[in-house]
């Protein structure tokens, strides 16, 4: 083969390569945030869990209602963001709310899980990280004080990259304002269990994440306050692999329990159970 007859053969090659790139779809293969295992999306199946170490992959607030609740009836839709001035920060907020289905960026309403009525709340990581705004805060605060009137126990799925910065100390103030939400529903005798899904961080970590009467995390979340990088620069020392994950909170008393997902509303139901059952 000459010069230009390799160089044709080349091209050739180049060109069906692209061909079969253009044939597979974004998304049909995926690599395991945790352990990096490449596998087909379908493997993932229902609950959307790496077979090789069970790390549960990221769901929107929607789908985690699907797969945990035997029915549920949101509450405040209507609680959105209404004078946003932040540049760029209405585009940011239309996308999240388009790509989520979502007013903000927490589920919340009634529902029954296992048989067993709760309040329920569940953060959204692809609503603009689940960062915490002023109305999350004000959706999450309304969910304590329905279920403190109506003698519910609350449940929680946080996940969060923290405070919103695109709002400023009004994010910040949603944490002692939640923190006196859940005091009240403590104080009345009621059962508030969170579950730390990946990642819960920042001031959600610092306040009503970690405020809880049972603490369950699902499998290899990542759970802290700062970042890794930001806590290495600053001590000056190389974290451990697992530092601010599931496992390592376990070991140190900050989690109760680490659930599958596939047994998570099990898990849920017999607590809230248990819990109503001992009530004097």
């Amino acid at each position: 083969m000459n010069i230009f007859d390799q160089h044709k053969h080349q091209t050739a090659k180049i060109k069906r390569q692209d061909n079969v790139n253009e044939r597979i779809p974004d998304g049909l293969f995926l690599a395991c945030p945790y352990c990096g295992a490449q596998m087909y999306n379908k493997q993932l199946g229902r609950y959307r869990v790496c077979s090789k170490c069970g790390y549960g992959f990221r769901l929107q607030a929607r789908e985690r209602v699907t797969l945990f609740t035997d029915t549920f009836t949101e509450m405040d839709a209507d609680i959105v963001q209404t004078n946003p001035d932040f540049p760029g920060y209405a585009d940011k907020l239309s996308r999240a709310q388009e790509q989520t289905d979502l007013g903000e960026s927490v589920l919340t309403g009634e529902a029954v899980i296992k048989g067993q009525k709760v309040a329920l709340g569940v953060m959204d990581p692809y609503f603009m990280m689940a960062s915490l705004g002023s109305k999350t805060g004000e959706k999450i605060t309304r969910l304590f004080e329905y279920a403190t009137e109506n003698q519910l126990p609350v449940v929680l799925f946080t996940a969060s990259g923290g405070a919103r910065m695109q709002e400023g100390i009004n994010s910040l103030m949603q944490m002692a304002k939640i923190s006196a939400a859940v005091a009240q529903h403590q104080e009345a005798g009621l059962l508030y269990l969170v579950v730390l899904t990946d990642p819960t961080t920042g001031g959600v970590t610092a306040s009503f994440a970690m405020q809880g009467d049972v603490t369950l995390a699902e499998p290899h979340a990542l759970v802290g306050f700062a970042g890794a990088r930001v806590i290495e620069s600053t001590i000056h020392e190389k974290l451990p692999k697992d530092f601010q994950r599931a496992e390592t909170l376990l070991k140190n008393g900050f989690v109760d329990k680490i659930v599958p997902r596939e047994t998570l509303a099990d898990t849920i139901g017999q607590l809230v159970a248990l819990h109503q059952s001992t009530e004097v």
